[in-house]
């Protein structure tokens, strides 16, 4: 028996770049269907998703793995098999929970088999139980103590206020790198949501206005046939003004001119509706602009954060800098106490032959 689908939803798949491992790269240009498989005969949970002819989900599911939501409509998780990260930004908050709560329940469902599979190994083996020798000293588990400062070393003295500083300054960097990191991730989330959903605006708009196009000549159309049938009823009405030449000529033109009647009014009611829709054109363009703007105000926070990763990558360059240079001055300060010491070394012995004679 093959592989069964258990669950499945649709969201845009990205992988963490190894270059950086900080950006995210789209692994699809659309929205693509990702599904939880299970295989019975191995036992073995799975996220599968296909891209055309390319899998490009393809993550065995074990029971260390977690499912994080970084943002409202997105979430990752870790694959250290397939040595990569894998992120999912779907289109609602509702389609990123289901798909976290089935994570949830997958992991516990390996974990259950895992532990299962294990029982059956240890009775199926029962040499593998027997207990370890205990005779396994505390040396094995108690690492060798190392000695610091003893006779003989050089005592490395350092300014503390500098130290203490330099260490604030790195976890302020760090933080302030951490956090542009995970807003520019969740940034290109939505700008890659708001790209496909500006894609289908576009197409819409397209269909629409090519529809428009084809109103507008069955409009044209119904108004020259329209007018065609009012000359017909002009000419109804002014042949029944004139005396008639029997009283079935006059039930025949009175029933034309009511059939003609129904159908002018039948013409009207379709012309009203085509005009009617034309409101739907200008609300898609609408969703365009404002799709637009939001995408133009995306791309300027964007380069707002770069620029801001980009100055702080400058502070903590500097911040190294200073640090080699302290070192290299307490290393210069050391060599002089070292000089320092050696004539001190000499004058005791001056001094203690001048006493001796």
């Amino acid at each position: 028996m093959g592989e069964q689908p258990i669950f499945s939803s649709r969201a845009h798949v990205f992988q963490i770049d190894p270059a950086t491992k900080r950006n995210w790269l789209p692994a699809s240009k659309h929205a693509v269907t990702v599904s939880f498989f299970y295989d019975a005969s191995r036992g073995v949970y799975r996220i599968i998703s296909v891209g055309g002819t390319k899998a490009i989900i393809n993550s065995t599911i074990t029971p260390n793995m977690t499912f994080t939501k970084t943002s409202q409509k997105f979430g990752q998780w870790a694959d250290s098999r397939a040595n990569t990260v894998y992120g999912l930004g779907f289109s609602t908050e509702q389609q990123l929970q289901q798909f976290a709560d089935q994570f949830k329940q997958v992991k516990e469902a390996a974990r259950l088999a895992r532990e299962k599979s294990q029982e059956r190994f240890e009775l199926a083996n029962p040499v593998l139980n027997i207990a370890a020798p205990q005779e396994l000293s505390e040396e094995r588990h108690s690492p060798p103590l190392l000695t610091v400062n003893g006779p003989g070393e050089e005592k490395l003295f350092r300014s503390k206020s500098a130290e203490v500083e330099l260490t604030v300054e790195k976890e302020r960097v760090k933080k302030m790198l951490s956090e542009g990191s995970m807003c520019e991730i969740n940034l290109e989330a939505e700008l890659f949501t708001l790209q496909d959903s500006n894609a289908k605006l576009v197409e819409a708009l397209q269909e629409a206005n090519s529809s428009v196009e084809q109103w507008k000549k069955q409009l044209a159309e119904y108004q020259e046939e329209t007018d065609r049938l009012r000359d017909q009823v002009a000419e109804l009405e002014a042949q029944l003004g004139h005396p008639a030449s029997g009283q079935t000529c006059r039930e025949e033109l009175k029933r034309s001119l009511e059939e003609l009647q129904v159908l002018l009014s039948a013409k009207d009611q379709e012309i009203h509706n085509l005009q009617s829709k034309k409101t739907d054109v200008g609300e898609l363009e609408k969703e365009k602009e404002e799709a637009m703007q939001r995408l133009q105000d995306l791309e300027r926070r964007n380069a707002e954060l770069e620029e801001r990763v980009q100055s702080a990558e400058k502070t903590l360059t500097s911040s190294r800098d200073e640090q080699m240079q302290a070192e290299v001055e307490v290393k210069r300060i050391i060599g002089v106490l070292d000089v320092k010491l050696c004539d001190l070394s000499d004058l005791r012995q001056s001094l203690a032959k001048l006493i001796n004679k």
